[in-house]
């Protein structure tokens, strides 16, 4: 009597069950200590550097370091919480509706995180308005759920979760610190809202209040800044390679 075959890929020439690539990625992800896996997404990966996701808070929301900041805090925790909750469940979900069960779980998290911002910091909800509801769409947290947590622990999972959410926060904290800085003069304004009254010693004014850098503030600082930041970081990235390739080299002998 024919069995069922699971769909067949071609790699490499060869032919291959979907059954024995995900257990060959699998296989090659556990190979990958938790350190390399924070590593890749703070730096090696970064999501806003790298991959390029999320561009639209991430150019739209950092207009400020305060709402940046507020804006990667939320996406840290519901990127973490997915992230651990699916790769908990991971065996449960069937394959052929497991992006519907992601989306509503991940549309669930984010309306509760949502609800708590509004409850609890009534003037960063007010800033960040449309784009915290957003992160449900957010490419990083469905991106992370399909390629890492629904094929690994929650352990590894958690951390993938938090590298991700941490490297993709430092890039909106910094992209909003220099767009605040060029185009209102001021530095963490609004800071006091995020993290209370203590948070109102680093509130700065860098430049005189009557100063202001228009092109900084819209659109496209936020895309010119964004491009500096890719290049400095391929820039280090290169200059880290050709210090590997030169100690690398084997010194010629003369004879």
């Amino acid at each position: 009597m024919p069995t069922k075959s699971s769909p067949a890929t071609v790699v490499e020439g060869q032919l291959h069950s979907e059954t024995e690539l995900e257990a060959s990625a699998s296989t090659k992800a556990k190979k990958i200590s938790l350190f390399e896996i924070f590593l890749q997404g703070i730096w090696k990966n970064n999501p806003g550097l790298c991959q390029l996701l999320g561009m639209c808070p991430l150019l739209a929301v950092t207009t400020s370091a305060a709402n940046a900041l507020g804006l990667g805090i939320a996406t840290v925790v519901v990127l973490t919480i997915s992230s651990t909750v699916i790769a908990c469940i991971r065996k449960l979900i069937v394959p052929e509706v497991r992006i519907p069960i992601y989306v509503v779980l991940i549309a669930a998290l984010v309306t509760v995180v949502r609800f708590e911002v509004e409850a609890y910091f009534p003037e960063l909800y007010r800033q960040l308005g449309i784009y915290l509801a957003l992160i449900a769409t957010n490419c990083i947290i469905m991106g992370r759920a399909e390629a890492f947590a629904g094929r690994n622990n929650p352990l590894r999972s958690a951390v993938d979760a938090i590298s991700c959410g941490i490297g993709f926060t430092l890039v909106l904290f910094v992209l909003g610190s220099v767009r605040e800085i060029l185009g209102n003069g001021t530095f963490f304004v609004g800071g006091s809202d995020l993290l209370g009254a203590w948070a109102a010693d680093f509130e700065m004014q860098l430049f005189s209040t009557d100063y202001t850098l228009l092109i900084a503030i819209l659109p496209p600082g936020g895309f010119f800044v964004l491009a500096f930041l890719i290049a400095a970081k391929n820039a280090l990235d290169g200059r880290k390679k050709r210090r590997a390739d030169r100690k690398s080299r084997i010194k010629s002998i003369n004879v």
